[in-house]
Formats: C-alpha cells, structure tokens, sequence
C-alpha cells in the first residue's frame, strides 16, 4: 500500500507531521520497536512504530531516524501519551523521513492489526490480477506447469500448497507435505469441502468438483486453515482450483494423437487382430514388441462414474509411462508393458481410493504376464478376470490372473471322475453334436466366449454371418439348457473348455 493510502484508514485517526515531499512511498511491513538502533531487523519499506522508550534527549532522536532513514523505511508512526518530541519532527524533517502520531487512545497493535490486512488484501489483489493472466495463458496457449504457480502463492501469500490426485500422488509443490495418503484419505471420506485435517493443519480444496466424481478428482492441499480467511483469500484459493482445474482436463489424452492411436490399437486387439497387424500397431505407438505385457480390463455397474473416469482411475493404479488404454464395448482395457506381476500394485492402489468407491460396483481383472505376441489372450483373460470380480458380494474389486487360475486348479484338483463328469455334462452334448452334424459348436462357444460375447466379433472370427452365430449359440443353449447371457453359466463353459 502506498503512504497516502494510510491517511485513508480514517480508524486510525492518524495525524501526519512530516508529509514526503514530492513521493509517495510503499509500505511494505509493519514494525514495532523500541530499539534505538532497529537497523540490522529491517529490510527496507517498513511502516515504524515506537512508543518512544529510547527517547532521553535530542541526540536519542537523531541517532533513531538516522538507522532507520538509512534502513530505507517508508514512514515512522510515534506516539508517547498521544505527544511527539519537537526534536523527532526536527530530525524526520532533515532526513526527509514520513512522520505520523498515533493518538493516545489507539494502540499500536490496532493500528497493526488495520494496516497488516490492509496489506494482505492489497497483495490478494495483486496476485489474483496474475492468476488472471496465468489462467488466460493457461486457455489459450496451453499447459505452462502448475508447479511455478503454487511458488507464487506461497511467496506472495505464506500459503504452502500441493496439488495431488485422490490416490495420494503429488502432482506439484514443495517438498515436506505430510502423509499424503492419510490427506488423499481425508479427501475421499470428508463429508463436505473444503475439508480441513487438523492434525496436519491443512486444508483441502477440490479441483474440479463440478464435474468430476471424487475419486478421480485432484485436489489443492493448502497449509493454513481456510475457516480462518477472509472472502479476498478464499476467492483467490478457489480461483487457483480452478486454473489446476485446467490442467487436469489437460491430462486427459483421449483426443489427443496419442490417445486416438491407443483406442484404436486396444479396439483392434479386442476385436481379433492378426499377431503381425498388433505388432505393426505397437509400432506406431511406441509400444516395444521385445517388452512383455499385462492387461486390465475394468467396468462399473453402476451410473456413478462414467467410462472416461474409469479410465482415469485405471491409469492411476499403474506406475508405467507408457501403455495403450481404450474403451471398447463397455468395458476400460489397458495394455501395460511390465517387468512384474501388477496385480499386487494395483490391489494397492484400488484399496487407497476404495472410500470413493463405494456404490460404483467397479470390478478389474488383470491378466498374467504375456509376450507382444500373446496380448489378446492377456486382454481375454483380464476380461473374465473381471467378470468374476463383478459376481463378488465383499469390497474387493480386483481379480487377478492368478486367482482365475485358482479356480481351473481347484476343479483340476477333483477327483478325475467328477472331472469327467464336470466336462462331460457341459461339453458331451455338444462334442455329440458336431459328430452327427459335422458342425463346429464347440469351437463356436470358444470364440463366443474369447469375444466376451459379441456377436459380431464371434462371428468375424469364425468367419461366419452374425445370423449363424446366433443360431449355433441357440443351438448351444437348448442341448446344454444353460443360458449364455448369464455369467455364471459362461464362467462354467470357460472352465470345462480350459480342462477339456
């Protein structure tokens, strides 16, 4: 704030003795003191209060302004019961320095108190203009990082602030921030926001709660108490949610270049694509055919999250930069090169956001880990992975590979004559079948159920017209008296076709 600006705080009833000439200096900062040399405790632009206490003579006055003249303070306000020595102006005057009264009835920590928030709106004012132009830049020429801008906040503002996702990764801010799966917790599970975390003295704000469910949003960690701001402070605190708010839309690649390629590489996998048109693809999106791979498939019951959240929330159970994530019929399918099984990665991740799952009805299968050659069995088997998952009844969401395994060895591990029969009741009618009627049935509930049952995919992959599909699945059905549409008889047909 500038000098005049303090004869404006009518409040303070201020009387001014020596007026600058021809400027108009910034106050900076508020200091009281009753030292008669404060000069190694000031930095320049300093509003001065002194109750005088140094004061016995003329040369106390002179050797006080002379350290604070040359400390480079705006403006000294000094009061001693309401009077000002005659040899304090005299020596304000010679050094060119602002001198103010303080009446007798107003206390030095109220005319603190007034100019130090005069000073922090001034400053929210100044910083909310650049947060207005950093959000215009932001629009219109693209991402500039939001790490420069919570520097800004918390230099300008004492604000420290970090940007994280709902699982607890930090996406921005200084080092230090404290427990940030404890926050990401409290985020999830708070009944209303902005929430603030006591034990952590932080607040947190949403990013971009308009629009985004919970569990996929980001949010602002701020270290202060917002039920403590005024409506300057909470305004700017809301508007930088909003411009990270832009930064997260930006880190959705579905309609990028990138982002196409991946959904069209992950449809043509799904949809039976020969090994050389896989590799070609990977190719294009620098996906390395000597890795090898994993798959996830994923879906919810549910209206609460939308595909494209589930996509979100797929990419944040994974740690590899690169990997190909598409939607196809229903259901969120990532293609993930691996060193490692991720299954126990990805059991973590879910379990950290599992609060704001709850009413979703997610399920994720993940495959075992296959050669580039093998990604479309890897894609099936996160698919009836999933479909599993999805039958569960408990809070757990995932289903890995090896689980599906369990269950083949589990029925392998009956006896061999309720094995024969285990097979013989699903299978036997059909393998009777195809022996009559030279027919492919058997090879047809395969491919059914390789395609996750389309009739379309089925029906390419057999080389056959969807009617013909559909008559055998019939066909199927009325030899078996199962019903295909159920998962329960499909999971029954995968396994007799696995021992089989």
């Amino acid at each position: 704030m500038r000098l005049h600006e303090l004869l404006g705080l009518s409040d303070l009833k201020l009387h001014q003795v020596v007026a600058p000439e021809h400027f108009d200096p910034v106050i900076r900062w508020v200091v009281t003191t009753d030292m008669l040399d404060p000069s190694r405790y000031l930095t320049g632009g300093e509003l001065v209060l002194t109750g005088l206490v140094w004061h016995t003579g003329p040369e106390d006055s002179y050797a006080f302004v002379s350290s604070v003249a040359k400390a480079g303070v705006a403006a000294v306000a000094a009061s001693e019961g309401g009077l000002v020595p005659d040899d304090l102006v005299a020596a304000c005057r010679e050094h060119g320095l602002p001198l103010f009264r303080v009446p007798a009835d107003v206390a030095f920590a109220t005319v603190t108190e007034v100019v130090v928030r005069q000073l922090s709106t001034a400053r929210t004012s100044d910083l909310k203009a650049v947060l207005d132009r950093h959000q215009r830049l932001v629009e219109s020429t693209g991402p500039g990082g939001i790490g420069p801008l919570l520097d800004l906040v918390g230099t300008e503002l004492g604000m420290e602030c970090w940007v994280s996702t709902a699982s607890g990764n930090v996406l921005a801010g200084p080092e230090g921030l404290s427990d940030p799966a404890f926050l990401a917790r409290e985020f999830l599970i708070a009944r209303r926001l902005p929430h603030y975390v006591e034990e952590y003295g932080i607040s947190l704000l949403p990013v971009d709660s308009d629009s985004a469910a919970r569990v996929v949003d980001w949010f602002v960690a701020v270290r202060s108490d917002w039920q403590t701001w005024h409506p300057e402070r909470l305004a700017l605190a809301e508007q930088l949610s909003s411009i990270v708010a832009v930064e997260r839309a930006r880190s959705d690649d579905r309609l990028t270049g990138s982002g196409i390629l991946a959904q069209e590489f992950v449809r043509a996998v799904s949809e039976g694509a020969s090994a050389s048109d896989i590799a070609q693809q990977m190719y294009v999106i620098g996906l390395p055919v000597e890795s090898r791979y994993i798959a996830i498939a994923a879906a919810v019951s549910e209206d609460v999250l939308r595909l494209g959240e589930v996509r979100q929330l797929v990419r944040e159970t994974y740690a590899s930069p690169m990997s190909a994530v598409g939607i196809t019929d229903g259901e969120v399918i990532a293609i993930v090169p691996a060193d490692e099984d991720l299954t126990p990665a990805i059991e973590r991740a879910v379990g950290a956001l599992s609060p704001g799952l709850t009413g979703t009805g997610l399920s994720i299968g993940v495959s075992s880990l296959v050669a580039s050659r093998d990604i479309r069995s890897a894609v099936e088997e996160a698919k009836h992975a999933r479909q599993l998952a999805a039958r569960r009844n408990d809070d757990r969401y995932v289903v890995g590979h090896e689980e599906l395994a369990t269950l083949v060895l589990l029925l392998a591990g009956v006896p061999d004559d309720v094995r024969r029969m285990f097979r013989s009741r699903l299978l036997t009618p059909l393998a009777d079948y195809d022996d009559v009627h030279k027919s492919d049935l058997i090879a047809t509930l395969s491919a059914f159920l390789d395609t996750n049952g389309s009739w379309t995919k089925c029906a390419d992959q057999m080389h056959l017209h969807v009617n013909s599909v559909r008559y055998r699945i019939q066909r199927i059905e009325e030899l078996t008296g199962r019903d295909l549409s159920r998962l329960e008889d499909r999971v029954e047909f995968y396994l007799a076709l696995r021992l089989s």
